[in-house]
């Protein structure tokens, strides 16, 4: 517990310092409180990293192919772009969504730690992750500002922090992107969405977003950044949301996908 509080202290001041100094402290802190991996208890992979080669080799990354909208990937051979059918019968609001890995395995594992277990230094090895995944799939989009899906305060009090507020800045240093800390709020409590199907999850969080700052956004490419996305429900509201006000373009990127 202790080694976890201390790493959580460093996440906060490796954001606002040099990578230089960050691993130099972390390199510190590795003599007197050796890390250990979040997948399986190993040696991680490298300097102020949480997870070992192992574990990110068991995770399955998502490629080709999959749906040229959502990003949802699809077994057997596919030689030519589709949409799935989710896509053509929602017309997302998001020009297209991409994923690192799948949402299984170590992964889910280690999502479930940082999300839950509040190991909020998990976002170093998230973020590095779903980085990848932006420059990946985006290298050819030039980003005003990152986004990211915003917690009702009740959760906010409940979990006392937002994961995907720590990734959007962990993406944001990697990729030298500014944050838009107040870009959406969530201005209605909805239930959890592991239970609900496709259309439940469309209806539990319409009108559970509102954006903050049209007169910024509009005219601006935003990059929205969650944790996981399973059907899209979330995303997409929140990327309706954002085109209301006049943004140019909404593009998400999630670490793993459901």
């Amino acid at each position: 517990m202790r080694i976890k509080s201390i790493e959580i202290r460093f996440q906060g001041l490796m954001l606002r310092m040099g990578r230089s100094i960050f691993e130099l402290v972390s390199a510190g802190l590795d003599i007197f409180y050796p890390r250990q991996c979040a997948g399986c208890g190993g040696i991680p992979s490298g300097s102020g990293m949480h997870l070992c080669w192992d574990c990110l080799a068991d995770s399955v990354f998502i490629k080709d192919p999959f749906c040229s909208c959502c990003g949802d990937p699809v077994a057997g051979a596919v030689y030519h772009a589709f949409e799935c059918s989710w896509c053509r019968r929602t017309h997302p609001e998001f020009v297209m969504a991409r994923s690192a890995v799948r949402y299984r395995g170590t992964i889910k594992k280690v999502i479930a730690a940082f999300k839950y277990g509040k190991q909020c230094n998990l976002a170093v090895d998230l973020g590095s992750l779903l980085a990848g995944c932006v420059q990946a799939h985006y290298s050819g989009v030039v980003f005003d500002g990152v986004a990211y899906v915003p917690l009702h305060p009740r959760k906010a009090r409940e979990r006392s922090f937002n994961q995907a507020r720590l990734l959007a800045a962990d993406v944001s240093r990697r990729l030298n992107i500014p944050v838009l800390h107040s870009c959406i709020k969530r201005v209605r409590f909805t239930s959890t969405q592991t239970r609900l199907n496709s259309e439940e999850r469309k209806k539990n969080v319409r009108g559970a977003f509102e954006a903050t700052m049209p007169d910024w956004t509009c005219g601006r490419r935003i990059l929205l950044v969650d944790d996981v996305m399973t059907t899209g429900a979330t995303v997409n509201e929140c990327a309706r949301v954002l085109m209301d006000t006049g943004a140019l373009s909404v593009h998400v990127a999630t670490v793993a996908r459901g």
